[in-house]
C-alpha cells in the first residue's frame, strides 16, 4: 500500500456472485480475490448468497473450524450463514447466507428504507426482492461479525464493499448502524443505462440530456434505479469500472464516482507455456471437431476459428453486429481461409442435440451435415430465438460451399455442457481471433480474457477496455496491437460490421510471423491490466471510505 493511505484492517465485500458465477462480476471478484488475500491475509471476507444449503456447491468449500465462535454467535442471534472458502486463487474466506428467512419481514425493511433513504421500493418485480433481501441479509452478517471481531481487537479500521444495485440495501444499512465502518458501493453498469442501450434507444449523443429518475419512470425500473442512485449518494466511496460508465453515473445517477476501479486479471488462470500449447491444440481439436461432426465437413486445423461471448444481449454485446459482419464475410473475395464462427452465448438452452453427441461419440467423418446446422443445443424458443432468426432472415444456412460457417453454442460452457465438455477458459484459448463489438460495456472482461490467453481481438470503444487499450497505446488500436479497438457510435452498426469484416479478411492471410506478433501484443497488453498494476485504485477508494468514516466518529 501507498504511504499516507488509510489502511483497512478487515474488508467485508458482498456480492450477489460471491461462490456464485453468473456472470462478469464473479469474474472481477474472483481474479481480484488473489491479490487481496496476499494484502490482508484472511482478513478479506466475501459475503454471497447460499443456494446451496445443504448441498455441495461447486465454488465453495465448507469449514468449520473458520471463524468457529462467530459462527456460534451468528447462529444464536438468527443467521443461517456457512463459513469456508471460495475456490479461486488465493482461497479466500467467505461466508454465504441464507437470506430467505427475511422474506416474511419484507414490508417492513422497505418501509424503514423508505423513512431513513427515500428508496422507492414500491414498484419493485422480478429479482428486486430476491437481491433486497440477500443484501439485507448481508449487512446483517456483517453486522454481527464486525461487532465480534471488535471484542477481539479494538478500534477496526473496516470496509464495507457493496457490488452492484443488489447490494445497496446492506450497504444503507450499514451506513446507518455502524457509522464507523467506510462504506463503498461500485456499479459495474447503471441499472437505467443499460436498459436506455437495451431498448433500442440512442445512450451516447443524448447522454446529456437523460434524467435517470424520469428513464427509470418510462422503462419500469423505478426501485432499481431508486436503490442504486440512493446508495451511490450515501456510501463513503462510490466508484464505477470505466470512464465511459463514469460519465454515466454523473448523467444518470447524479453523482460523479470518486474514484474509477478498472477490472484487472490475474495470470495463475494462464496455463504455463508447456501446457499451454497442449491445451490450445485440444481446444481446436475440439472445437474443429464439434464443427465438423455438425456440419459434415473435413475441416482441418488451418481452418480460422473465431468467437464471440458474454451474456446474450442481443444488441449491446454486439451479437448482431457480429452475425452481420460474418454475413458480409461469406461474399468478401478477400478472405483467405475456411472460418468457423463461434457463438458462445447462453440462450434459452433445452438439451445437447443427441444426434450430434452420437456423431461425435463415433469417431467417424460424415459429408452430410445435421438438421439445423446451426447449433449444438436445442433450445426452448427455437423459432424466437434472436441469432438464429438473424441467421434464417440472412439465408445463413452453413452450406457446403460457404467459406464461413457460424455455429451457436447457447450454453454456460462449465465443462459439463455435453458438447464441447471443456470450461470457457479450456475453449478460448483455442481460438484465433475473438471479437467483443460492443454497443453497451462498462468495462469488457471478454476482450480483456483473449488477451490474456494471447489471442488477438476487435472490440470498440464503447467497451471501457477498449478505452483503456487506446489509452495505453496512444492511438486507436490496431490487430497488430493485439486489439482492434472500432470506433462506435448510436448510428455507425454498419461501419462496424465492415470493420469486423475487413479485420478477419486481412488477418486470415497473415503469414505465421504476423500472427505470432500479433499473439505477443496481445499478451503484452494483458500484463498492463493484471490485478497488480490495478489494485492501487482500490487502496485509494479504502482510504477515501475510511477517512470519512473518522470525520463522521470525530465530529
Amino acid at each position: 500500500m501507498k504511504k499516507g493511505l488509510l489502511k483497512p484492517d478487515y474488508i467485508f465485500e458482498s456480492s450477489w456472485e460471491v461462490c456464485n458465477k453468473v456472470g462478469g462480476i464473479y469474474t472481477v471478484l474472483s481474479t481480484r480475490a488473489k491479490t487481496l488475500q496476499d494484502m490482508m491475509q484472511d482478513r478479506v471476507i466475501f459475503i454471497g448468497p447460499d443456494f446451496w444449503k445443504k448441498k455441495e456447491s461447486p465454488y465453495f468449500t465448507e469449514d468449520k473450524a473458520l471463524l468457529a465462535d462467530w459462527r456460534q454467535k451468528a447462529v444464536d442471534s438468527g443467521l443461517k450463514v456457512r463459513i469456508g472458502r471460495w475456490k479461486v486463487p488465493g482461497a479466500p474466506i467467505s461466508v454465504l447466507v441464507d437470506f430467505t428467512p427475511y422474506f416474511e419481514q419484507k414490508n417492513d425493511i422497505y418501509g424503514w428504507l423508505w423513512e431513513h433513504y427515500q428508496v422507492d421500493s414500491l414498484h419493485a418485480y422480478g429479482d428486486y426482492d430476491e437481491a433486497s433481501m440477500f443484501s439485507y441479509a448481508a449487512g446483517l452478517v456483517v453486522e454481527s461479525l464486525y461487532q465480534w471481531l471488535n471484542t477481539q481487537q479494538s478500534s477496526l479500521n473496516a470496509i464495507y464493499h457493496a457490488n452492484e444495485w443488489m447490494c445497496g440495501l446492506g450497504a444503507l444499512y450499514i451506513n446507518n448502524r455502524l457509522p464507523q465502518i467506510g462504506t463503498i458501493f461500485t456499479t459495474h453498469a447503471t441499472s437505467i443505462g443499460r436498459s436506455i442501450a437495451g431498448n433500442q434507444k440512442p445512450l451516447y449523443d443524448y447522454l446529456f440530456a437523460y434524467n435517470g429518475d424520469q428513464m427509470a419512470g418510462e422503462l419500469n425500473m423505478q426501485s432499481k434505479h431508486s436503490i442504486e442512485k440512493q446508495t451511490a449518494h450515501y456510501v463513503d466511496c462510490f466508484t464505477t469500472v470505466s470512464d465511459i460508465t463514469a460519465n454515466e453515473c454523473r448523467e444518470l445517477l447524479d453523482k460523479p464516482v470518486d474514484v474509477v476501479l478498472p477490472n484487472g486479471f490475474d495470470n495463475s488462470f494462464v496455463p504455463a507455456p508447456a501446457v499451454f500449447t497442449r491445451k490450445r491444440k485440444a481446444a481446436r481439436q475440439r472445437l474443429l471437431a464439434v464443427a465438423n461432426a455438425l456440419l459434415g465437413e473435413n475441416l482441418g486445423d488451418d481452418t480460422l476459428i473465431i468467437s464471440t461471448s458474454g451474456r446474450y444481449e442481443f444488441r449491446n454485446k454486439g451479437i448482431d453486429v457480429f452475425v452481420e459482419a460474418m454475413n458480409r464475410l461469406l461474399r468478401d473475395k478477400d478472405l483467405k481461409k475456411n472460418v468457423v464462427a463461434f457463438i458462445e452465448v447462453p440462450g434459452w438452452v433445452g438439451e445437447p442435440r443427441k444426434d450430434l453427441q452420437d456423431r461425435l461419440k463415433s469417431g467417424k467423418a460424415y459429408d452430410t451435415p445435421l438438421e439445423v446446422p446451426q447449433v449444438t443445443h436445442w433450445l426452448h424458443n427455437m423459432s424466437h430465438d434472436n441469432v438464429l432468426g438473424m441467421m434464417k432472415y440472412y439465408d445463413m444456412h452453413n452450406r457446403k460451399d460457404e467459406r464461413v460457417k457460424v455455429i451457436f453454442l447457447p450454453c454456460y460452457l462449465d465443462g459439463n455442457d455435453g458438447i464441447v465438455n471443456m470450461t470457457y477458459y479450456d475453449v478460448v484459448l483455442g481460438n484465433d481471433l475473438c471479437i467483443y463489438p460492443s454497443y453497451y460495456e462498462p468495462w469488457g472482461y471478454t476482450p480483456l480474457e483473449a488477451v490474456a490467453f494471447k489471442v488477438p481481438c476487435i472490440t470498440t470503444d464503447l467497451a471501457g477496455f477498449g478505452l483503456w487499450a487506446n489509452s495505453v497505446f496512444g492511438h486507436y488500436g490496431e490487430i497488430e496491437d493485439g486489439v482492434k479497438v472500432i470506433h462506435r457510435t448510436d448510428y455507425n452498426y454498419s461501419e462496424v460490421a465492415d470493420a469486423i469484416k475487413d479485420t478477419v479478411a486481412a488477418f486470415s492471410g497473415y503469414t505465421k510471423k504476423q500472427i505470432d506478433s500479433c499473439r505477443r501484443h496481445a499478451d503484452a497488453l494483458s500484463k498492463k491490466a493484471l490485478w497488480s498494476e490495478f489494485i492501487q485504485y482500490y487502496e485509494q477508494a479504502y482510504d477515501i471510505a475510511l477517512r470519512k468514516a473518522q470525520e463522521r466518529q470525530n465530529s
